[in-house]
C-alpha cells in the first residue's frame, strides 16, 4: 500500500487510487485537523488508512502519536469525507480527556 506523506509527520495510506479532485479535498480537511490538534497537543504523527469495502462502503482507521501514546479510532462509512471528519473528530476528543 502506497503512502502519501504531508508535511513529514501526517501519513496517509491507501488514498493514492483516488480521483484527483477528491485527493485534494482530503488532504486539505486532513490538513485543517492537524492544524487543529497541534494547537491543542502536539503530535509525533498522524497516520490514516483508507481500505473500501464492500460495495461503496469506505473504512477510515486513524492512529495519533502524543507523547510516545498511540490513539486509535475507525470508522466505516458510505460517504469518503464523512468519514474522515468523524474519525478525526474522535481523535480530537480522544487527546482532549487526557
Amino acid at each position: 500500500m502506497t503512502t502519501i506523506e504531508l508535511g513529514g509527520n501526517i501519513k496517509l495510506s491507501g488514498f493514492k487510487d483516488l480521483e484527483p479532485a477528491k485527493l485534494i479535498v482530503v488532504k486539505k480537511m486532513v490538513g485543517t485537523y492537524a492544524r487543529k490538534m497541534a494547537e491543542k497537543t502536539p503530535f509525533q504523527e498522524l497516520a490514516l488508512t483508507l481500505k473500501p469495502v464492500h460495495s461503496s462502503n469506505f473504512e477510515i482507521k486513524a492512529n495519533l502519536m502524543v507523547e510516545g501514546k498511540n490513539h486509535h479510532t475507525e470508522i466505516t462509512d458510505y460517504n469518503l469525507f464523512f468519514a474522515i471528519d468523524k474519525v478525526l473528530s474522535q481523535l480530537i476528543e480522544l487527546t482532549a480527556k487526557q
